[in-house]
């Protein structure tokens, strides 16, 4: 039993569906997966397992930035011999090729975060997806006449009302397609123990545009990208 989680041993499946909103955690689990039930409150952050296709996932909400989601993903990899963490998120798209509900699946993340500075004493590592989910994530969604979908760089952000937007412009320039907060810690730590990730993104709101979705949109929504992810890992 984990601190932040309090599971007991064998209440979190192989495979961790990861939002930050704990209420889109409870939304995912009660939508897609038979049999659900909550192995978690803690803090008010769900967690539920369930079966999707007769195999067993969790949905585990792991709060908003880098420093909230590393503890979960730390304790789902460490106290739970996950897997497979499969972020559902949101982003902001960079750039006017990317449109509000696309989806962005992330091949790898750059950040502003000192997270990975501190990790590795000033040297820039370069956090990147897991092949075998990134290529099968790929493949489901462009097999898909309802998704538009992008794989590229994020950039996982630690401030989400950021002073200096402006510095977006040259990561844009560079082939970053949108901004998240969690990309770069999520691949870091897969790397760290030898585990899996993916981060899979809906567009909630457009840096370049202005455009935005609302929060219970946020909440309630995104259901192809959830599709998607199991689909990749599990399909």
């Amino acid at each position: 039993m984990s601190t932040h989680i309090g599971a007991a041993p064998g209440e979190v499946a192989p495979l961790v569906l990861l939002p930050g909103d704990p209420l889109r955690a409870k939304w995912i689990a009660e939508t897609f997966l038979d049999g659900a039930t909550c192995y978690s409150e803690v803090r008010g952050m769900y967690g539920f397992t369930g079966t999707w296709q007769g195999r067993p996932v969790s949905v585990q909400g792991s709060g908003m930035g880098q420093p909230s989601m590393a503890i979960y993903v730390n304790e789902l990899f460490a106290s739970y011999a996950v897997q497979q963490i499969v972020r559902v998120g949101s982003c902001g798209a960079l750039t006017e090729e990317v449109a509000l509900r696309d989806i962005v699946l992330a091949s790898g993340a750059c950040t502003n975060s000192s997270m990975n500075q501190q990790r590795f004493h000033g040297l820039d590592y370069a956090p990147v997806a897991d092949f075998g989910l990134l290529r099968a994530a790929y493949d489901a969604a462009t097999a898909r006449a309802d998704v538009t979908s992008h794989v590229g760089l994020v950039f996982s952000t630690d401030s989400f009302y950021w002073p200096r937007v402006e510095l977006m412009k040259p990561m844009a320039e560079h082939g970053v397609l949108a901004v998240d907060m969690e990309a770069s810690a999520l691949y870091t730590l897969a790397a760290q123990y030898r585990r899996k990730a993916l981060v899979i993104n809906t567009v909630s709101d457009h840096i370049v545009t202005g455009e935005e979705t609302s929060a219970a949109e946020r909440e309630r929504t995104f259901g192809a990208m959830v599709e998607i992810a199991l689909a990749a890992a599990l399909g």
